[in-house]
Parts: structure tokens; sequence; C-alpha cells
């Protein structure tokens, strides 16, 4: 549903991000795996609040397919705190300061 919403960019971020918060779950002693999957997840929530903004489309170009893959994204966007709160925990468990 995105292809043709958004740039290439707004997916390659977020799958990026994806990949290396699995790297921080399967590397439980690496301490740099989570900093950067925090420091991703932090950069994806303001590239998104970006593109959401950037790339919505006007009421009249606005079908159920672009509703339903924006709204998605804006779900997506307001869970990221959510996430960032949960792995800045994990990072105050595995000895972060």
């Amino acid at each position: 549903c995105m292809n043709y919403m958004f740039p290439g960019s707004y997916a390659w971020g977020n799958f990026g991000v994806l990949a290396v918060g699995i790297w921080a779950i399967v590397q439980r002693d690496s301490l740099d795996a989570i900093v950067m999957f925090l420091t991703g997840l932090l950069l994806t929530v303001l590239t998104d609040i970006i593109h959401i903004s950037v790339f919505y489309p006007p009421n009249e170009y606005l079908t159920d397919v672009k509703r339903f893959s924006m709204g998605m994204a804006i779900f997506s966007l307001l869970l990221k705190p959510v996430s960032c709160y949960l792995v800045y925990r994990m990072y105050r468990e595995r000895g972060g300061e």
C-alpha cells in the first residue's frame, strides 16, 4: 500500500530500524546494539512526522487504500514512543547509565 504513497526512504528507514532491533534482541549482552536501536527509533519518529506531513494527499485524491495506508503510518508513529520507552528500559537493564 505504501509503494506509491511514500518514497523509498520511509520503508528503508523503518525496515532498517527493525533489522537493528532484531540484532539488539538477539545480542543480549551488547549495549551498542540497544543504543543503535534506540537512536534509530528516535530518528524514525522525526522522519515519519516529516514523511506524513509532506506526503499526505489532499481530500479529493484520498482513496480507501491511501486512507488505510496513512492510518497505519500514523498508528505506527503513535506506537513509537511506547517502543522507545520499552527499549530504554532494556538499555537500563543491560547496564546503561
